[in-house]
């Protein structure tokens, strides 16, 4: 899941801060990341919501 981690990297956000915001360890966050788990659709909202920008924008296309 390259583009939200350019997303964290860009807004100095870690790891651990979206895995306590989605309610998660940083190790499946981490693997959520590296798309070996999927996100839910209620993680990808409230993710998205906490960058400001659409699902779309975070989680696909370029």
């Amino acid at each position: 899941m390259v583009k939200i981690k350019q997303y964290r990297i860009k807004n100095h956000v870690t790891q651990q801060t979206l895995a306590n915001l989605i309610g998660v360890s940083s190790s499946s966050y981490s693997k959520k990341e590296n798309d070996i788990i999927k996100f839910s659709l209620d993680e990808a909202k409230i993710i998205s919501d906490f960058f400001g920008k659409t699902i779309e924008n975070i989680f696909f296309g370029n």
